[in-house]
């Protein structure tokens, strides 16, 4: 095969670590009713004001102490066990932002908060294409964290996670490093290729899952939510900038559709690449792998393939792939045009579907 040559990187999504909460031993809450009231616009635009930044650069303890009131410890029960994750303040109404992976499935959560308290929460919303999902409490006196623009951060920048690593009893784990890379993509994500992702080495470990990746000025800058199995600290988290404005889209709009699902995995083609196997371009996104019964399979891509375009959009990369079908949903017809056996320009024609139960 064309691609033998470029080696794929396993990793793994942060799952909600299957630990007890022990905090909420003894608990007798109740499952959370999943029906929710719509709330309005105006009282959105209300709510979710981003709070002022802090001024000065921030010692490390100093800026633990700022955070930790904004930082929960959602507990889940699911159908089999149960799990522990974290999550962020978003607004004083009582939303919580964290990783869809943290709260998929669960039939009850739990908050618990920086001051002991503790109180059922119920899912509001999601966006499954970011991995990101909003819990929803009935609890005064939050205290929402500053958010900061992640497009100003820069590679060798200080940061730090919090998050409940491993569900560990007193309180969220801090861990500090800094940003390795900016922009990076995880193609074959469980839940959908992940892009625009901030690569940090500031170790996040399972429990970490929707904790807040914050730069030294106390601005949360990312949502952590997953990390290389192999390798040493290569953890990656959400830009905060694509975290909010999906965050506050699912809460004035309600949730987005799913994306389109084709059905590849592969890597992306670069100039090196293209050099080094001989391809006729330098920048697209090869397939290795076709899932059965996909529309891929159907519409006849095969291994080893380029694609180069889906309708007008140009696809250099796995980056414009996910882009593309995250804007068009299950059902949408899609021109695919693929470099075959390194010399000929295939054009095809497909019907995206909704992704499988896997």
């Amino acid at each position: 095969m064309l691609f033998t040559l470029a080696r794929e990187i396993n990793f793994v999504v942060l799952p909600a670590l299957a630990v007890i909460l022990f905090a909420c031993s003894g608990s007798d809450a109740a499952e959370p009713d999943l029906e929710v009231d719509e709330i309005t616009t105006a009282k959105v635009a209300d709510q979710t004001q981003i709070n002022e930044p802090a001024l000065n650069v921030l010692s490390t303890p100093d800026l633990v102490d700022l955070l930790k009131p904004s930082v929960v410890q959602i507990a889940v029960n699911f159908d089999r066990g149960r799990g522990v994750g974290t999550g962020v303040i978003l607004d004083s109404s009582g939303l919580i932002l964290t990783n869809w992976h943290v709260v998929e499935d669960a039939k009850m959560i739990t908050v618990a908060f920086d001051d002991g308290s503790i109180v059922e929460g119920e899912f509001f919303r999601r966006d499954p294409q970011l991995d990101l999902a909003i819990v929803r409490v009935d609890h005064s006196g939050l205290q929402p964290a500053n958010f900061g623009d992640s497009e100003q951060l820069k590679i060798g920048e200080d940061v730090v996670a919090i998050g409940h690593a491993l569900g560990l009893r007193g309180g969220p784990t801090v861990s500090k490093g800094v940003i390795s890379a900016l922009d990076r993509t995880l193609v074959g994500h469980p839940r959908g290729d992940l892009t625009g992702l901030i690569q940090t080495d500031a170790a996040i470990n399972e429990g970490n899952s929707g904790g807040p990746l914050v730069n030294m000025f106390g601005e949360v800058v990312g949502i952590n939510t997953a990390k290389i199995n192999i390798g040493d600290r290569i953890g990656f988290a959400i830009n905060m900038n694509a975290a909010k404005a999906a965050a506050y889209s699912l809460i004035e709009q309600g949730p987005v559709p799913p994306p389109g699902f084709l059905g590849v995995g592969g890597i992306d083609v670069t100039r090196a690449l293209a050099w080094a196997i001989g391809l006729p371009v330098s920048e697209g996104f090869g397939v290795t792998s076709i899932e059965p019964g996909s529309p891929a399979e159907e519409a006849g891509i095969e291994l080893d393939d380029i694609i180069v375009q889906m309708n007008e959009t140009v696809i250099t990369d796995g980056q414009d792939l996910t882009e593309f079908l995250g804007e068009h949903p299950s059902g949408s017809s899609v021109k695919i045009v693929v470099v075959r056996d390194a010399r000929l320009l295939v054009s095809l024609q497909g019907e995206l579907s909704d992704e499988p139960e896997r």
